[in-house]
């Protein structure tokens, strides 16, 4: 375990992980048929990992925590019933399901996220990774990516069984860094404005959501529009404080 007064907290997938391959999957395993129906592939990958999100944390809520990943899996279905689609297994079947989630092992990294963990790391900063995924496939998305993140620096929500945002899943982090300097940094604006509410030094990049929507979720201490720019903020403003 690091020694490091200085700390950022990562948020893996949608955040340093792009969806990308999910919808690309999507595309090429019903694309021409969504598109019969007028549906456009990325937004049903969009609305369905954004169902799967608020049905992962209402079951968190509720007390009966659910991976992530097998939520994302039971909603296949009903998000094509949502959609519009009369008789979803008709138009769809396991194995198209299969596929899909078999791209859920191959997200591929954002643009300078390796640079941004370079330039925190270069200036004494850890880097941690925290994840409502399971840690053996998250942790696999940075080895298949060639970016380094120690095994002891995850943290996975299946771990406490509380889901983010909970107020609850951020506090062990900040226990653990009790007195120091401890960033929490997403693409989410959700994930970090409640990480800044939890005690956390917020960063935002838009790099997935674009609009920050600041009039529901306030203005983080940080928000940037690259990794590596956000990476050079948080050093500049540690150097300041």
């Amino acid at each position: 375990m690091s020694s490091s007064k200085k700390h950022v907290v990562f948020d893996v997938v949608g955040t340093c992980m792009s969806y990308d391959v999910i919808f690309d999957a999507i595309d090429t395993r019903l694309g021409d048929r969504l598109r019969a129906e007028c549906i456009k592939p990325k937004l049903l990958g969009y609305t369905w990992f954004e169902a799967a999100e608020r049905e992962y944390t209402y079951l968190s809520i509720s007390g009966r925590y659910t991976r992530f990943y097998d939520v994302f899996k039971g909603l296949f279905y009903r998000m094509l019933w949502m959609a519009g689609i009369e008789e979803p297994r008709e138009f769809a079947t396991d194995d198209d399901l299969a596929y899909i989630l078999d791209q859920f092992m191959q997200l591929q990294a954002r643009p300078g996220v390796a640079e941004c963990f370079q330039i925190l790391r270069d200036a004494g900063f850890t880097c941690w990774a925290f994840t409502a995924g399971d840690t053996n496939r998250v942790r696999g998305y940075f080895t298949r990516n060639g970016i380094d993140m120690p095994l002891e620096n995850f943290i996975s929500c299946d771990s406490l069984s509380i889901g983010k945002p909970a107020p609850e899943s951020y506090r062990p982090l900040l226990k653990q860094f009790e007195n120091e300097e401890a960033w929490f940094a997403a693409a989410h604006m959700w994930d970090v404005s409640a990480a800044k509410a939890a005690g956390f030094k917020g960063a935002y990049c838009t790099v997935w959501e674009k609009e920050p929507c600041t009039e529901l979720f306030g203005t983080m201490d940080i928000m940037e529009d690259s990794f590596p720019e956000m990476a050079r903020k948080i050093v500049a403003a540690t150097k300041t404080s």
